[in-house]
């Protein structure tokens, strides 16, 4: 117990430090330095009520004679108030203080006083300039907003969103109230739970829904309001960190890849617009690789003329070929980190495969790494270079065939065990599936085969899974790059509807 009560007094006075610090100061460091330690206050807050409660106020007084004062400092904290049950156990400590028959005139202004500081902390919210928003949307006057109303409406806010969130993608649905945007970023900033439950809540719609094609995981990122909140980087980093978990539990899924690249899809829609009032530094969002390679990995493909989409390609896989094997420059972070900024703008590695089925020329060296690097980013060197052999090896049975006058489904199988992997998950396979499946929406002849080599290849439903994955990327990114070829396209629908109605 004596123990108990020394650590106490030692937290006492590191938290009476830092509450003075983040009194005087309004800073961003301030701010960000109370948002890491506010969790460890309120935990301290929690202690401090279990020993005041066993104290009279007169003892409160003597054994923290300033307990009034770091009250205060942090009543009139909102980052304080603003997290998990602090504003609760902050009204505990203060009932604490009240002297229930005042012997003096003394007792009788510290009870006044308390009374205030219960007041300030009970309207603390009806002043704020967002609830004030808030409350105007339901047609409120401020005079008429007490904290007793306010809770009731933010339980019905809370019944009513999720009724609508049941319906799945009619989230809009009769939604009576929103938020305004810099609310949710302040309320994400300020309480990391309700950010983490955001994102949790993303991954249960994108889990639970059946058969998502990319356009319906688009419109589920876009109306979790993520990718507008992710342009403040301290959201991104967090957003960014649940996907890298999410990435790593499942082995680098597929899906989640695809998720990843549609949410920085969404997000850099959200910073070009967001980059008139707000820009940060790339360095904060991507703190663990190149600028540069950032840089160009921001680029739009359709900011940039395709005669020099190639061009852009190798300068991209330079950069990465340079941050993963060459040590003496660094790799910043190492080649899980380049590879988990490439997968965020995949829809490079797409243009790799299609460029490379496109071209009579023989296949550049860079763009070849550049494949077999985001399809196996654990293998080594030798590894690597033994995929590259085999890729270039696929590509020229394919250019052949191209100048084929008839194609067959058992010649393309054929060139699909080129690779000498037995296992079908392995990275070369999957790169060399994709390389096939490109062929078949590209070459002229393809749609009359297409069909019987998919038979072939799907040997499990893991595999026709990944089939349909791909060719809805592929439609998603079409459509975004304007790239138009009726014929490919038609045909990716036909396979992608056939191949769902057999899952």
């Amino acid at each position: 117990m004596a123990q108990d009560s020394v650590d106490l007094s030692c937290d006492y006075q590191f938290w009476m430090q830092k509450l003075s610090v983040w009194d005087q100061a309004s800073t961003l460091e301030t701010q960000q330095d109370t948002c890491l330690h506010v969790a460890q206050f309120q935990e301290f807050l929690r202690k401090m009520y279990e020993a005041l409660k066993e104290m009279d106020s007169n003892t409160v007084i003597e054994r923290f004679p300033t307990i009034g004062q770091l009250l205060a400092k942090a009543c009139w904290n909102p980052f304080i108030l603003a997290y998990d049950e602090s504003q609760k156990i902050l009204i505990w400590c203060l009932c604490c203080l009240i002297n229930k028959e005042p012997q003096n005139s003394g007792q009788s202004k510290l009870n006044s006083w308390i009374q205030g500081v219960l007041s300030h902390i009970l309207s603390a919210l009806r002043f704020d300039k967002e609830v004030a928003l808030f409350t105007q949307g339901l047609g409120y006057a401020p005079i008429d907003y007490y904290p007793g109303l306010l809770k009731n409406m933010v339980l019905s806010l809370a019944s009513e969103l999720r009724e609508n969130h049941l319906n799945g993608f009619n989230t809009q649905r009769r939604k009576k109230i929103s938020l305004p945007m810099s609310a949710v970023v302040c309320l994400w900033l300020r309480h990391l739970p309700s950010l983490e439950k955001a994102m949790l809540h993303l991954f249960e719609k994108l889990i639970s829904s059946e058969r998502n094609c990319l356009r319906r995981i688009e419109c589920f990122i876009k109306d979790s309001s993520l990718p507008q909140a992710a342009c403040h980087p301290a959201i991104f980093r967090v957003v960014d960190e649940m996907f890298r978990c999410a990435l790593l539990e499942t082995d680098g899924a597929l899906e989640i890849i695809a998720t990843i690249q549609v949410f920085t899809q969404c997000f850099v829609e959200a910073l070009e617009k967001a980059s008139k009032q707000l820009r940060f530094a790339l360095k904060t969002y991507f703190p663990y690789t190149s600028p540069s390679l950032a840089m160009v990995l921001l680029q739009d493909p359709q900011d940039i003329p395709r005669g020099h989409w190639l061009q852009t390609l190798k300068h991209i896989s330079e950069l990465l070929r340079e941050a993963v094997e060459d040590q003496t420059h660094g790799s910043c972070g190492g080649p899980f980190e380049s590879w988990f900024l490439f997968i965020h703008f995949g829809g490079w590695a797409e243009m790799v495969a299609e460029q490379l089925l496109m071209s009579a020329a023989e296949p550049p060296t860079a763009l070849l790494w550049l494949l077999a690097f985001y399809y196996g980013p654990r293998d080594g060197r030798q590894q690597r270079a033994q995929t590259m052999v085999q890729v270039k090896a696929v590509l020229g049975h394919l250019l052949a065939m191209s100048r084929s006058s008839s194609l067959s489904a058992q010649d393309l199988q054929t060139v699909a065990g080129q690779g000498t992997d037995t296992d079908l998950r392995a990275p070369a396979q999957q790169l060399i599936r994709h390389l096939l499946l490109n062929f078949l929406l590209w070459a002229p002849g393809g749609h009359t085969i297409a069909w019987d080599v998919i038979t072939l290849m799907a040997h499990t439903a893991e595999i026709t899974h990944e089939i349909i994955g791909f060719l809805d990327q592929t439609l998603y990114r079409w459509n975004r790059l304007g790239i138009e070829s009726p014929r490919s396209e038609k045909l990716a629908r036909e396979l992608l509807k056939e191949l769902r109605t057999q899952v």
